[in-house]
């Protein structure tokens, strides 16, 4: 665990962390959340935030999946203030970019014989490994080619013999000061002389992060713990080369349900899936920061500002964390209720047009402000009334993707449901069809103007008193609206749908039946 003379160290102002995905794919939710505690660190210690591009893996590196990371860590309101985009005094940003960086301090490994070209073909070093899987060693080289005399390597390389270049390693005990777990030890004679490099100009992952993290005045490394194993060597790299030594901390794994690592079998797995799926930012940022980090209080619910004020290493658990969907959502509910009817309304529409209720807004003749047109019937419809609809259902969205499911009946010329929906109990296809005659009748009556969900509610549920069963009412009363067995309340349905299709619908009802 972090000590108290750890935190006496950190200088405010001092602090360099960085976050370095590769652009191979989505950007994951561990990686965001990496980001994130990165992101808080820094700002918590007044220090920098740097986003660096590892982008080494020619054949899955894309500028699209580098383009997506950015993207999404921003939309996250993670911002860095040094990086591939903005630039910054220790770029560049992206390893592609810093190949001769790369090989001056790969020469200088060989040059010092701390490392060596090894000439090996894959079959010779396939066939090793298995033979020392059988007789049950752990897998690592023999060393063949350590002691290869300079002409016999000056030979192979002339002839252009295929190569790529080993660390010597040294026999040793690896100890660290782990911030979150505490003191690790490792013995690298389990290593053996390991790969840094398939040429002069392409290290390996563990090589180039180590010499990135110099040339870039890292002064804390914090990533997940599946980088343990990378640390020892990462040091043995640093004391070759005459580098100091960052802090390291290791973050537990996301786990799902089942307690595994969490992966595409528990559903969603990137920030675009969630994102796309009507998660807002604010919420999919606080409950990844409680992935692991406890506040030491009950409080759940941080903006971003609060949780940097309260952020702080040593209330990271060593535990997984367990990515609980049903908490998500009920965060994401929350968040959302939070929201203006405005903004809420503008975030809600690209899924209603996704899904062809509505057509995006334009400007109608004569007219003020913005309108949509219902695809199904052309109608013109405004944004303040789109605005009525989704507030009827702010209290009921757990996300924004539920929110055409949930009112598509208002963008309907004509609802389909089968007779029986319209049944309360045992009621009778006469006594129903009564009730919407009398259900017309007493709407019809209303004027437009006293068209409110008080007024509708006074009326209504007095004639429903009257019957003595108020769901002999009010359930075919719904249905006829919506066509659904579970909605917002009629009266309120019926205020929004206005008198003259609510009349419709009870005709409609009428005829169904």
């Amino acid at each position: 665990m972090m000590m108290e003379e750890d935190l006496k160290l950190i200088i405010p102002g001092e602090v360099r962390v960085r976050i370095a995905p590769s652009p191979t794919g989505h950007l994951h939710i561990g990686t965001a959340r990496t980001a994130l505690f990165n992101y808080l660190f820094a700002k918590k210690h007044e220090g920098s935030f740097i986003l660096r591009i590892e982008d080494t893996d020619v054949e899955r590196s894309k500028k699209e999946w580098e383009q997506e990371i950015m993207e999404g860590l921003k939309w996250l309101g993670i911002e860095w203030s040094e990086g591939p985009d903005i630039g910054g005094d220790y770029g560049p940003y992206r390893q592609s970019e810093r190949r001769e960086i790369y090989s001056r301090y790969i020469q200088k490994l060989l040059k010092e014989d701390k490392a060596y070209y090894c000439f090996c073909s894959k079959e010779e070093l396939e066939s090793q490994k298995q033979y020392q899987m059988s007789i049950g060693e752990p897998p690592r080289y023999s060393g063949k080619c350590r002691n290869l005399s300079p002409q016999k390597v000056k030979e192979y390389l002339k002839a252009k013999k295929p190569f790529i270049i080993r660390f010597k390693t040294p026999s040793k005990k690896i100890v660290f000061q782990d911030m979150i777990r505490g003191k690790i030890e490792f013995d690298t004679t389990l290593f053996g002389d390991f790969c840094i490099a398939k040429s002069l100009t392409d290290p390996l992952y563990n090589l180039a992060c180590v010499i990135d993290d110099f040339e870039m005045k890292i002064t804390h490394v914090i990533r997940g713990e599946d980088h343990i194993p990378n640390t020892p060597k990462q040091i043995l790299f640093q004391e070759a080369l005459g580098f100091p030594q960052p802090k390291f901390a290791h973050l537990p794994l996301i786990l799902g349900p089942d307690r595994s690592k969490l992966s595409k079998r528990h559903g969603a797995t990137s920030i675009a899936e969630y994102r796309k799926d009507g998660y807002l930012a604010e919420a999919l940022t606080n409950f990844i920061a409680l992935l692991s980090w406890n506040p030491g209080t009950e409080r759940e619910v941080f903006s971003m500002p609060s949780l940097i004020k309260e952020f702080s290493i040593e209330k990271i658990q060593k535990s997984g964390a367990i990515f609980n969907i049903t908490k998500l959502d009920w965060m994401n509910g929350f968040y959302i209720r939070q929201k203006s009817p405005e903004k809420l309304t503008e975030y809600c529409i690209p899924y209603l047009v996704e899904k062809n209720l509505i057509e995006s807004a334009f400007e109608a003749e004569g007219l003020p402000g913005q309108f949509y047109k219902i695809i199904e019937t052309g109608e013109k419809i405004s944004l303040k009334r789109l605005e009525k609809i989704i507030s009827l259902y702010q209290e009921r969205l757990k996300k924004l993707s539920e929110i055409p499911e949930l009112t598509h009946f208002f963008f309907k010329g004509k609802l389909e449901y089968d007779k029986e929906s319209l049944r309360w109990k045992d009621t009778e296809d006469k006594e129903i069809k009564n009730i919407l005659k009398k259900l017309k009748k007493i709407l019809s009556k209303i004027k437009s103007e006293n068209w409110t969900e008080k007024n509708l509610t006074n009326i209504l549920m007095a004639e429903a008193d009257k019957i003595g069963d108020r769901g002999k009412i009010l359930w075919p009363l719904r249905i006829s609206l919506t066509g659904e067995k579970a909605s917002a309340g009629p009266f309120e349905v019926a205020t929004v749908l206005g008198k003259e299709k609510t009349l419709e619908r009870l005709d409609q009802a009428y005829d169904i039946l």
